[in-house]
């Protein structure tokens, strides 16, 4: 079991080195300013999603203490 989660982990090391590697468009989408847009719409999607699980976790217990 050790050596699958130190294989798992390696694994996962190596593939974040290979990432690094091509950034040509995140270079292009900085120096127009492109890349703050996509931050935004990024955080927008993540605090509506949020939102929605809160909401969602209060309407459950709201019906868990009724029944």
């Amino acid at each position: 079991m050790k050596h699958f989660i130190l294989f798992i982990l390696l694994s996962f090391l190596t593939v974040s080195s290979f990432a690094q590697q091509g950034a040509e468009m995140a270079d292009t989408m900085r120096s127009s300013g492109k890349i703050y847009v996509v931050v935004a719409v990024i955080a927008v999607v993540f605090v509506g999603i949020a939102v929605f699980l809160f909401s969602l976790d209060r309407r459950l217990k709201k019906i868990e203490r009724n029944s």
